[in-house]
């Protein structure tokens, strides 16, 4: 009896150690309205991005390919690509669940391509890039765009833009896996 009681202690501790490592991550917030991208690390931000660019079409739950909105929603950085034209990009596991679920109900997608999406979900997997919903949606640099048009408008096809220096810096806290949250 007393063992077992033991070992419930413990699985305990370490679900609460485990618990507040998750806690500790760092993750992204993307508020399209004020153009700022924070890394935040709990409930504290630890670097602030201001004047990131967005879809030059604005933002919307519902995206569609070639709509050049950016979608809202929670997601995570599925790939990076070191040699991108964008200098840096951080691929996002867009199309997620919900979108899927909402694609599938209008008609956007068919069953088969639900179902992909669904599993690479479970699998937590990049979901299908090549849909009616659209794809490739990350967080990337300028590349070789002009920095004066980045800080005046919306420019992207649905992705959030920083600049080369910042795309860098925000290099440092994110890796595949890490929680991007879009609103």
């Amino acid at each position: 009896m007393r063992s077992q009681w033991l070992w419930g202690i413990v699985l305990l501790g370490l679900s609460c150690l485990a618990w507040g490592q998750a806690q500790e991550r760092p993750w992204v917030l993307v508020d399209t309205r004020a153009h700022r991208l924070k890394v935040m690390q709990g409930e504290r931000a630890v670097a602030v991005f201001d004047h990131i660019a967005i879809g030059r079409a604005g933002v919307t739950l519902d995206k569609h390919a070639g709509d050049n909105k950016t979608p809202l929603g929670v997601f995570h950085i599925g790939w990076i690509n070191r040699k991108s034209k964008y200098h840096l990009f951080f691929g996002l596991d867009y199309p997620s669940l919900p979108h899927a679920r909402r694609g599938w109900r209008a008609g956007l997608i068919d069953d088969h391509t639900f179902r992909d999406m669904i599993l690479a979900s479970f699998e937590n997997t990049v979901p299908p890039q090549d849909t009616p919903l659209g794809g490739y949606i990350g967080i990337h640099g300028l590349g070789r765009a002009d920095p004066r048009i980045h800080r005046r408008f919306d420019w992207t096809r649905g992705c959030i833009a920083l600049t080369n220096e910042e795309i860098e810096r925000l290099a440092r806290w994110v890796g595949v896996g890490t929680t991007v949250v879009i609103r």
